[in-house]
């Protein structure tokens, strides 16, 4: 079943140039997610255009209620995308900032809120834009499996992208993807409230990591950096508390899992995810 499009959005054809907003966690904590969404795009023959001076979508400002600090933040990256190409962000919470809250965030400011509504028109979280967009079909290189998808909130329900990421899994032949009891439940991550509220955060990502092991599925998969890495390092924790030297829940970004499944030859899990004791 082919996923809706999200309500109101006009998809481009596939174009020859596109941005690359590759978001902090991934920058800092998993690079590979960001050069396997490189190769993604470039095997489409879409040139790939990475602008340095990019830094933070701003969000941890914004959901901290700290609006001046993020509109500081969101300014800057404002003024990075001067082609007309599409902005790809491999992280639904990042593009949901873009394109929902940027518009918000410079409502006051008529000149900067037209460059607000004009850069969120551009943006597409990655599954969107292969779905959508690039009309991703690749033959499965891997081995059978059994994982799990988990889509964070923002992506899930600004962003639709967990419609997105379950269609490009299940065009995968050899992949069989369970769903966890309350699919649709946050991580406890949420950025700065997993800091905040410690104790919370930990409750609700045990949950969730025992929903995910329950499904017998052999990994965890996620297109939101931020929440790969609570699952995945929870799970490394009890791994560690239990003494257990095997990761038993493993996790990759849905950019790498499709590159490593759609090629000949790269190993099914990265390291890059696949989780740290916390």
């Amino acid at each position: 079943m082919s996923p809706t499009a999200t309500a109101g959005r006009q998809y481009p054809p596939k174009p020859t140039d596109v941005y690359l907003f590759a978001t902090c966690l991934v920058d800092q904590f998993a690079p590979q997610a960001g050069l396997d969404t490189v190769n993604l795009l470039e095997r489409e023959g879409i040139r790939v255009h990475y602008a340095e001076a990019q830094t933070c979508c701003g969000q941890p400002a914004y959901s901290s209620g700290y609006p001046e600090e993020a509109r500081s933040v969101a300014l800057a990256q404002l003024n990075l995308f001067v082609e007309p190409w599409p902005v790809v962000v491999p992280s639904g919470s990042c593009g949901g900032m873009m394109r929902s809250h940027y518009p918000h965030l410079f409502a006051a400011d008529p000149e900067l809120h037209a460059k607000a509504v004009a850069l969120a028109e551009r943006v597409f979280e990655l599954s969107e834009f292969l779905v959508h967009v690039v009309n991703f079909n690749h033959q499965d290189q891997g081995e059978p499996c059994t994982i799990a998808l988990h889509t964070s909130c923002h992506a899930r329900r600004q962003m639709g992208a967990h419609e997105t990421s379950s269609a490009l899994l299940d065009s995968l032949g050899q992949v069989n993807v369970v769903e966890q009891a309350r699919i649709e439940e946050c991580c406890g991550f949420g950025g700065t409230f997993a800091l905040l509220y410690a104790d919370i955060s930990e409750a609700i990502v045990t949950d969730k990591v025992a929903a995910i092991k329950a499904t017998g599925a052999s990994c965890v998969v996620s297109a939101d950096c931020g929440c790969l890495l609570n699952i995945t390092g929870r799970a490394a924790k009890q791994d560690e508390l239990a003494g257990r030297k095997t990761p038993s829940l493993p996790g990759e970004h849905l950019a790498s899992f499709l590159w490593n499944r759609t090629q000949p030859a790269r190993d099914t899990i990265s390291d890059a995810t696949s989780g740290s004791a916390t």
